[in-house]
């Protein structure tokens, strides 16, 4: 048994994610559900020598002092993976792999709403893609930056830890950096990108005040910037951006924001009927009404307005997007339900007793 075999069944299944944990069998994830390989359980040692043997002393290094460690890899005739090493309780090193597409899809592969091709039109603004873990946050960007790649001449700098999809060069210009080894951090990476002569910045994740400060300031400053929050919904969204800075500041972020933010996208993959999962996307696009709440501290008005007049503003909540999905018959009431933000409202639209 090697890691090589061990990804290879990740593909032959179709699956998204391979486990390895001491004490088990491997176990992939397939359509959002763990399935264990039909496999001898392994024990500390084994899974220690064989995920070894994809590190160099470096990163061997880097584990031991840190206790965890995100790198991507990829096997010409497996595919592209990210990979999490970490210690479990017994000092034993135990392993996640995550599938990187190496074919980035389109956003009509995607079924992407149509609005997502307008806003990679921009030339300025924030654009935050949100999720829980698992929920293609990464696949939705590398679909909005593919789009950019197809249609527009431009600098695309990817800050992200680690590089998950590496795009080709088209029409757009594009440079990866992996923190850690390519810059210090993402709020490092971040500043000096500024200097970098980009159009466009992806950072992987907002993972702290400074790097938030600096993507909201060079969304203002005249870059289209990308970036991921782990948050559940749009409205959480600008609340956790905003709860991250304390006192006087927040009134600064909020004012901000309010001229900064060009859309929310938070989603959230559901089980498909039948097999696969299907994309739940609700949209935020921060247009007048929306500016004028975030800058009054009324965040709790901004649901109400993603309701109002969506034709014109291609908001969409969640709801509406559950709806669809369950009338189309890709997706089962109960999922809908289990998965759903706001429950009482979708039980109450759907007309469950």
């Amino acid at each position: 048994m090697n890691i090589k075999a061990l990804l290879k069944n990740v593909i032959n299944y179709g699956a998204s994610d391979l486990h390895i944990v001491s004490g088990s069998e491997p176990q992939i994830r397939i359509d959002g559900t763990l399935v264990p390989l039909d496999m001898e359980k392994l024990d500390g040692p084994t899974i220690e020598e064989m995920c070894y043997t994809l590190l160099s002393d470096k990163q061997k290094k880097d584990l031991e002092e840190d206790k965890e460690l995100d790198f991507a890899i990829e096997f010409p005739t497996i595919g592209r993976f990210r990979a999490n090493y970490y210690y479990t309780m017994n000092g034993e090193v135990a392993a996640a792999f995550r599938i990187i597409p190496i074919e980035i899809p389109s956003l009509d592969e995607l079924k992407c709403p149509p609005i997502f091709k307008d806003m990679v039109q921009r030339e300025k603004g924030l654009i935050l893609v949100t999720g829980p873990t698992g929920s293609g946050k990464s696949t939705t960007l590398a679909a909005l930056l593919n789009e950019i790649n197809l249609t527009e001449n431009k600098h695309i700098i990817t800050i992200e830890d680690p590089v998950e999809f590496v795009h080709q060069n088209k029409k757009s210009l594009f440079s990866h950096r992996n923190v850690g080894a390519d810059t210090k951090s993402f709020a490092n990476g971040l500043k000096f990108s500024l200097r970098e002569d980009p159009d466009v910045i992806l950072v992987g994740e907002l993972r702290d005040q400074e790097t938030i400060s600096t993507a909201i300031t060079a969304a203002e400053t005249g870059h289209l910037v990308f970036a991921t929050l782990h948050t559940n919904s749009a409205v959480q969204t600008v609340n956790r951006i905003v709860d991250s800075f304390e006192g006087a500041e927040q009134v600064q972020v909020r004012n901000m924001l309010s001229t900064s933010l060009y859309a929310v996208i938070s989603q959230a993959l559901l089980p498909r009927v039948g097999k696969g999962r299907v994309a739940i996307h609700e949209v935020l696009i921060n247009n007048a009404a929306i500016s004028n709440l975030i800058r009054e501290n009324k965040l709790h008005q901004i649901y109400s307005q993603m309701q109002l007049n969506q034709q014109k503003t291609g908001m969409i909540t969640q709801t509406q997007s559950m709806i669809k999905n369950l009338q189309a018959r890709l997706i089962t009431r109960d999922s809908a339900i289990r998965y759903s933000t706001q429950p009482q409202e979708l039980i109450n639209s759907i007309g469950i007793k």
